[in-house]
């Protein structure tokens, strides 16, 4: 194996997508002295789904982010890009159902006033009756959930949420990404905890509680703040980001990839050649677009990965004051808006009129749903009236709002995304080597935006230095989560945080 710490100067790599991965790949590389080449089709801005809008003196991010890691490297750099522009939030979440608001993490006392002693007794019921006839090799998400914390609590605190942002079924939806999704947000811990007796919560002698960070970091101007720092770096190392540029071709022949046929600006076609090359494009459309083509069997199991898409509906609020959360779930089936965020309450700085409140509402969809083609002014409407149904403003109060689409925002973990993804990954490691996928699309993988980072980091590692990091290992192997064992050092889980080299 290669010297880990000899640059390999040889190489040019090309990164496909200037999302959090993208560019946290590319940064390392120039961190290795390793030349680097970013496209990028948006023709204004970078950062992916990690943007941030501007309208009317108020800043929106493509739904909230926060910006916490267990990986302390990762909080390094975050820490190293920004200075003192990424600042400390108390966080503050909450759930909305049926026109009461859960405190989130959930406390006992307000579970109980909120559900009432009837509905609390109807939990207890069902999970008793889920640990004594649970589903025997639960194949659904819908099977998991209900399983450990039975069908009443699933219907109350899952099904609805669930359905709005995934747009299938609950028993369509993967068991493998349920013990892993919750595991990482555990929603249901926090509920166990407040709503159920410690001697029904299972797990011998002492329950293992879990809690959600209180408090996380985030750019003064937004998270696209964070990504657009890094693309100016890149920049002044001479590197810039190529905008405006989208991927048409993925050219390889005797098993290596040579260039990405990209059109620019103008309409024009041209080749970008490379010695390596890093992907964060949604898997199916990267099969699609390799020239020669993939196998039969491969584009078919690309061609099977499902992707969901989102609006945000925008609007500035002429109050100073909506609610105090950073953003609330809205769990209510009455209405279509899944999330709300108040992006005043992630920094101050989001609104240039202290008077006025920024709220970003969430309208999951898929791209051939009639939704996705509504005007803009339809979906301004729906987000007024939905406000007004959910009583966090009058309609008056909503002055003005932009709307922004952003297509295959998450990958679909539907029950046979494994195997579908397992194909393409096995035929690339073998045919394509020098092809690395990497995030949250590019690898139809459940990453945070840390974990996204990470697997670019690793990815260029390999290649500036000849390492070998398994990047799929990121959020697998290691508790890479946003909570921590209740008595367990945050530092003893983050030092597991980055995988070890597989042996050669």
């Amino acid at each position: 194996m290669a010297d880990p710490t000899t640059p390999r100067s040889r190489d040019h790599v090309v990164v496909m997508g200037a999302g959090p991965a993208g560019l946290s790949a590319a940064y390392e590389l120039t961190r290795h002295g390793t030349p680097v080449t970013v496209v990028e089709k948006d023709p204004r801005q970078v950062g992916g789904i990690a943007r941030t809008l501007e309208f009317m003196g108020c800043r929106f991010d493509v739904g909230p982010h926060r910006f916490f890691s267990k990986s302390p490297e990762i909080e390094a750099l975050w820490t190293e890009v920004l200075g003192e522009q990424i600042r400390p939030v108390s966080r503050l979440t909450r759930i909305l159902y049926q026109g009461r608001f859960f405190d989130y993490p959930i406390r006992a006392s307000n579970a109980f006033l909120n559900l009432g002693p009837v509905e609390t007794a109807r939990c207890l019921l069902s999970y008793a009756q889920a640990r004594v006839h649970p589903v025997v090799e639960p194949q659904s998400f819908e099977d998991w959930v209900s399983n450990q914390f039975g069908r009443r609590l699933f219907e109350i605190f899952f099904k609805t949420y669930t359905e709005k942002v995934w747009g299938i079924p609950t028993s369509e939806l993967s068991a493998d990404w349920a013990g892993q999704r919750i595991r990482g947000l555990n929603l249901v811990e926090v509920i166990r905890n407040a709503v159920l007796p410690t001697a029904w919560r299972g797990g011998g002698e002492r329950a293992i509680v879990k809690t959600l960070v209180d408090s996380f970091r985030y750019p003064r101007l937004g998270a696209g703040q964070m990504w657009e720092s890094v693309a100016a770096r890149l920049a002044s190392a001479g590197h810039p980001v190529r905008l405006g540029e989208e991927v048409m071709a993925v050219r390889h022949a005797g098993g290596r990839v040579l260039s990405v046929a990209v059109r620019d600006s103008a309409g024009g076609t041209l080749d970008v050649l490379g010695t390596e090359f890093i992907s964060t494009m949604p898997i199916r459309e990267l099969i699609a677009k390799l020239q020669p083509a993939a196998p039969s069997i491969v584009r078919a199991a690309a061609d099977a990965l499902g992707y969901r898409d989102f609006i945000t509906v925008n609007v500035v609020v002429d109050r100073a004051e909506v609610f105090p959360d950073q953003w609330i779930y809205v769990h209510d089936p009455g209405v279509k808006v899944g999330r709300i965020a108040n992006f005043k309450n992630f920094s101050a700085a989001m609104v240039d009129d202290s008077g006025l409140t920024g709220l970003g509402m969430e309208y999951f969809c898929f791209d051939h749903d009639s939704m996705w083609t509504w005007s803009d002014a339809d979906l301004l409407d729906l987000g007024r009236r939905e406000l007004v149904a959910l009583k966090i403003c009058r309609a008056e109060d909503v002055k003005a709002g932009m709307v922004y689409r952003q297509p295959k925002a998450y990958p679909v973990y539907d029950g046979a995304y494994l195997g579908h993804v397992a194909v393409v990954r096995e035929w690339l490691a073998r045919a394509l080597p020098n092809l690395w996928l990497v995030g949250r699309n590019g690898m139809h993988h459940y990453n945070n935006q840390d974990h996204s980072m990470m697997t670019g980091i690793l990815v260029a590692r390999n290649i500036a230095n000849g390492a070998n990091y398994d990047p799929w290992l990121v959020n697998t192997d290691a508790e890479y989560q946003e909570e921590e064992r209740a008595g367990k050092a945050a530092g003893e889980a983050a030092g597991r945080q980055v995988p070890q080299r597989i042996a050669s």
